[in-house]
């Protein structure tokens, strides 16, 4: 543990970034799993004749524990650090941020709702160019699938058809006419469509 790199900070905004962040690195160093099990302590002295083999795996979960622990409470800020100050374990640190921040089921169906409204009225503008768009659109994606929120190619893909702009309007046609849409994939939609661009600014 000399070596670990900073943990990412929460400071009480995109928990759902955060949270992916940090899973990330936890289990990078071998400790999610104490978040998803939990931990908890002996309630009492363990008989004389424990095995040594049960004593060892008991003092593992505990030192894995507090390290995860360790690690949360250096990866919020200071104003949300008394949040979870309290917390005995690393799952219950990790569920108190949860509760507060990601909210119940339909504070979360809510924000989905507003994402994918986000989704269908993003339109591309005449002078963005189509890395920005797409960046901005996968973006929405993303948190929607953090929130829960269920995307397939194909929606994102007919997005991208209907709003771009009128530059666009033969690469579309050739695309729809020469390709099963079914099959095209995202990255191969936008390795098309930046090609056409470019060709479109060498015009210019």
């Amino acid at each position: 543990m000399a070596n670990l790199q900073a943990p990412p900070v929460f400071a009480g905004e995109d928990y759902g970034f955060w949270s992916s962040e940090m899973m990330t690195y936890l289990n990078a160093y071998d400790l999610w799993d104490t978040i998803e099990k939990g931990y908890t302590p002996p309630k009492w002295e363990l008989p004389v004749d424990t095995p040594v083999n049960h004593i060892k795996k008991l003092k593992e979960e505990k030192t894995k524990n507090f390290k995860a622990l360790t690690l949360l409470h250096s990866a919020v800020s200071n104003t949300l650090f008394p949040k979870i100050v309290s917390a005995k374990s690393a799952k219950e640190a990790c569920d108190t941020l949860k509760e507060e921040f990601q909210g119940s089921k339909r504070t979360k169906a809510i924000r989905v709702l507003h994402l994918r409204r986000q989704f269908s009225n993003l339109e591309m503008k005449e002078s963005e160019e189509v890395k920005d768009y797409i960046s901005k659109l996968i973006e929405i994606v993303n948190q929607m699938k953090i929130f829960g929120g269920v995307f397939t190619d194909k929606e994102i893909i007919e997005r991208l058809l209907i709003c771009l702009p009128e530059k666009f309007d033969s690469k579309i046609a050739a695309i729809e006419e020469s390709r099963d849409l079914a099959t095209l994939t995202v990255t191969e939609l936008i390795g098309s469509l930046q090609a056409h661009e470019q060709r479109l600014m060498k015009r210019i």
